[in-house]
This record gives C-alpha cells, structure tokens and sequence, in this order.
C-alpha cells in the first residue's frame, strides 16, 4: 500500500473536500499536463490517475478532465462521483452521447470504449471502487443519486 494512502482515504472522506474539489481539479489538470501525467494527486494517494478526453455531448469538441481511476481484471473503473453533488458530472453525459474516448494514463495515451455499467455488473464494481476509496459510500450518501460507473477497455 502506498505510504500516503491511509491520509487520502481519510482526507477524502472530509466535508469540506467537495468544496474544494473543483480548484484541486484545476490544479491537478496542470500538474499532469506538465508532467504529461506522470504525477498528479490521485497517483501521490496510491490511486490510478487518468486524463479523460472525451467529445462534448453538445459542442463536438475534446473535453479533458483528470480522474481517479480503479484498476479492475484488466480494465479501469471511473466514477462520476462529483465530488457527492447531487448532480452527474459532465464528463459522464459526454461518454454516454460518445463512449470512444483517450486516456492518459502515466503519460501515455490509450484509445478506449467507455461502458456504463448497470445491475449485477455495477454491483461488483461498486465493491471494488468503494474497497479502494471508501469515501465513495460518503459522496453516493450526499449525492442522493446513484453515482455512474464506467469501464474503460482498450480499443
């Protein structure tokens, strides 16, 4: 186990972290932009960090966004957990109007298919993801929404 993970999993699970999150992703997007993802927040908790650049369902346009990401058989889970708003994110309206997608994954790109995952399937994953960063039952609590989970597969 990575040395600062147990400080994350506590710090994740912190109120106030929802109010910040959206200046960390700010500063987080430059961090693996400077580094061509090779360091940012979530890789310094022991957590897979990704760069999703995803077609905007409206505008057509590439949309970056640096996420956490679960590895799983081969696969990486990403969770629209927004920080537990009460709202999706928009990045996960964008992979379910296009699910062909690119990440960035310690500063290299892999082109992907992103699948929301439903029933049985989402069960599963949901175990996984909330084993690896417990603070996702916290934000699925505040959200009153079931969070979306997406599998991203190699293309």
């Amino acid at each position: 186990m990575h040395v600062l993970r147990p400080f994350a999993r506590r710090l994740g699970r912190q109120p106030w972290l929802s109010a910040a999150g959206p200046r960390l992703i700010t500063v987080d997007m430059t961090l693996q932009r400077w580094t061509r993802g090779r360091v940012a927040f979530s890789s310094l908790a022991g957590m897979t960090a990704v760069l999703l650049t995803a077609t905007g369902r409206r505008t057509g346009q590439p949309r970056t966004t640096p996420l956490m990401a679960i590895p799983d058989d081969g696969s990486l889970i990403l969770v629209a957990s927004n920080w537990g708003k009460p709202h999706h994110p928009a990045w996960s309206a964008n992979l379910i109007a296009h699910p062909a997608a690119t990440a960035q994954v310690r500063g290299h790109d892999f082109p992907v298919t992103a699948t929301l995952l439903t029933d049985a399937d989402r069960a599963a994953a949901w175990h996984t993801v909330t084993t690896a960063w417990p603070a996702y039952h916290d934000y699925a609590t505040r959200s009153g929404r079931e969070i979306r989970l997406f599998r991203l597969t190699l293309r």
